[in-house]
């Protein structure tokens, strides 16, 4: 635990009196150093902003979120607006030309008078609750925390271009940082993501996530030395909340999706105190951090497709660099090479780096490096997390050729939950056969008790069975049960017991499902239920291929999506005389998040069993 292992008194004695991690726009060298490629690409984000027309913010549309559940028009202009201000800061760091200047203090000067630098959807922090925000009592979000460190890093860097805009641009910044994140985080203890105070659920992603842009607001801008030391201990104290009950496997329960805001904002969090501490602080020896790490490539099904469960999505593009600094510390080649390979596709040698400015700082700095490391998907040919109950397997290491099969057991009570206990997901040579759908734009819903009213929340849009017109339920209690994993040459063997994920009214005594698989043959389900009534029994299973219903057997055809990706073909073998099939379209909104995913719509295959008896079973055959 960071604040067991460093006690204020330590840390007094080992935080630097000034944090210089990278050269300001003033120090050139460095910066006239990256690659012109990188350069060329800064530059023209720059540029483009040059003439960004500052959006409003209207109370109106921060009303939207409890007027209309809508929470992306207020957004949308907001973070425009950010993306504004980081691509001009970053444009005149690798230019130095001064050109960027003014429109720069535009940003900085609107963003300093925006009310709150949170979203709409997080105003529950605050006692008057939702509408609009309170200024009287600033509450720190995820998004505040990241505008704090973006106009930190903006002052860090270009300080002095500034003042000769005016000599009052950073010192309003250290005002508007110190009044709205550090002197509130000092104070309360009462923020659900710091964990400090008592709490059903243990803290996700938000808390390294927030903690990090803390710690870098705090070493940029805090001038107390009494007040820094105090935050840098609380942030640490907040951050163990986060490591202590991480489950040991390293297991993200948020899904791959939410490494980035997991894993790797732990891993922020981490290098900003070794290098704030001269290495005094250095926890890179600990076996969790290396579990934490590979689990992004763990469940790296291939290219652009990542396991998904809970909220995450289906197509992920990590932070290259994070991936291949991180492998690097915690010494795991198969990181660092996962690494560099989503570099080269993200082709970050023409078109720069994503992500926050406090990422591309690093990022830029390494890039060299990054980039002439040798590159490679890992494919690892198993994973097994017995934590969370998630398991991965393929038929070859390193190759997306044959099946690819991953499933879940857990809880329906996990960070950012679906009730999905006991699905699964199938990949054939890469591409979706029977798919985790994944989740539409967030609404006011899906932070209310009618989450779970929105279809991509519900079992019965997952690939499990509704169970006498019951779906799953939410809750702890919610959970799989009797879980057993096998792996070896052969293939794979999943076991658990789904019956606890239904509630009384299902009247499930024991629902058996083993997920089997024959490297080099093909995948088979079997459940196998016990019931104390019979009154309906459906099986669903998602894909976003066609499909033809034959006699006994489901044929799969390639379907195009979206960005020139198709969709898998095989076949499932059923009995005929259990089942009665049919299949459902679902649109998908055009240009909302699930269509760039799936296309124009996905297919819910409707298996209801004919015949029903208390006691049955029955096999599903996946093959090419």
């Amino acid at each position: 635990m960071l604040s067991e292992r460093f006690s204020f008194e330590k840390l007094n004695d080992i935080l630097v009196a000034e944090w210089h991690p990278f050269p300001t726009a003033n120090e050139r060298d460095k910066w006239e150093d990256l690659p012109q490629g990188i350069r060329s690409a800064y530059i023209a984000r720059g540029e483009k902003a040059l003439d960004f027309n500052w959006p409003s913010l209207t109370a109106i549309s921060f009303l939207d979120h409890v007027r209309t559940g809508n929470r992306t028009r207020y957004q949308a202009a907001r973070n425009d607006r950010r993306n504004a201000l980081a691509h001009l800061v970053m444009a005149e760091c690798v230019e130095g030309k001064g050109r960027f200047w003014d429109q720069i203090a535009n940003g900085i000067w609107v963003t300093c008078e925006e009310t709150y630098w949170g979203v709409p959807a997080h105003l529950r922090l605050q006692a008057a609750g939702k509408g609009l925000p309170d200024v009287t009592e600033p509450t720190v979000d995820l998004f505040a925390a990241e505008t704090s460190a973006l106009l930190s890093w903006t002052s860090y860097l270009l300080g002095s271009q500034m003042n000769t805009v005016s000599s009052l641009i950073c010192p309003r910044i250290a005002v508007e940082v110190e009044r709205r994140i550090l002197t509130p985080l000092l104070q309360r203890e009462d923020f659900g993501w710091m964990g400090l105070s008592k709490s059903a659920r243990r803290v996700n992603n938000w808390n390294p996530w927030i903690n990090s842009n803390w710690l870098q607001s705090a070493l940029l801008i805090e001038k107390d030395r009494g007040r820094l030391v105090q935050s840098v201990a609380k942030s640490m104290r907040s951050l163990d909340q986060f490591i202590e009950p991480y489950p040991k496997d390293g297991g993200c329960d948020e899904g791959p999706g939410y490494w980035g805001r997991a894993a790797a904002s732990l891993y922020d969090c981490l290098e900003i105190l070794e290098s704030a501490t001269n290495s005094g602080i250095d926890l890179y020896d600990m076996p969790l951090l290396k579990n934490m790490g590979s689990f992004i490539y763990k469940l790296h099904i291939h290219e652009d497709y990542y396991v998904n469960f809970a909220d995450a999505a289906p197509l992920v593009s990590p932070a290259a660099s994070i991936i291949y600094r991180y492998g690097k510390r915690v010494g795991d080649q198969e990181m660092t090479a996962f690494g560099s390979w989503l570099a080269h596709k993200q082709q970050v040698a023409e078109e720069g780096f994503g992500d926050s400015v406090a990422r591309q700082l690093p990022a830029l700095f390494c890039v060299n490096d990054l980039l002439a490391t040798k590159g490679k998907q890992p494919l690892p040919r198993d994973a097994w997390f017995p934590d969370i109950q998630v398991m991965a397997t393929r038929s070859k290491a390193g190759f997306a050729d044959g099946f690819f099969v991953a499933a879940k057991g857990g809880s329906n009570f996990e960070s950012h939950n679906h009730n999905d206990v006991g699905n699964f997901v199938v990949f054939v040579d890469g591409k979706p056969l029977l798919i985790d759908t994944g989740v539409e734009p967030y609404t006011a819903k899906n932070a209310s008790p009618q989450r779970y009213d929105i279809w991509t929340m519900s079992s019965d849009y997952h690939n499990v069975p509704q169970i006498n017109g019951q779906s799953q339920q939410d809750g702890e209690v919610f959970v799989a049960k009797d879980v057993v994993y096998d792996a070896n040459d052969n293939g794979v063997r999943y076991q658990l017991n789904i019956a606890k994920a239904y509630a009384a009214e299902a009247g499930v005594k024991s629902w058996m499902r083993t997920i089997g698989f024959e490297r080099g043959k093909g995948v088979q389900i079997d459940d196998v239920y016990e019931l104390t009534k019979a009154d309906a029994l459906t099986l669903h299973l998602m894909t976003a291929s066609d499909v033809v219903v034959g006699k006994g057997v489901l044929d799969f055809k390639e379907v195009s999506l979206a960005d020139g990706r198709v969709s898998g073909v095989g076949k499932i073998h059923f009995d005929a005389d259990i089942f009665d099939v049919t299949t459902e379209e679902i649109s998908l909104m055009d240009g909302e998040k699930l269509h760039k995913i799936w296309g124009s719509r996905v297919v819910r295959i409707v298996m209801q069993v004919k015949n029903l008896q208390k006691q049955g079973q029955w096999t599903l055959r996946l093959t090419k």
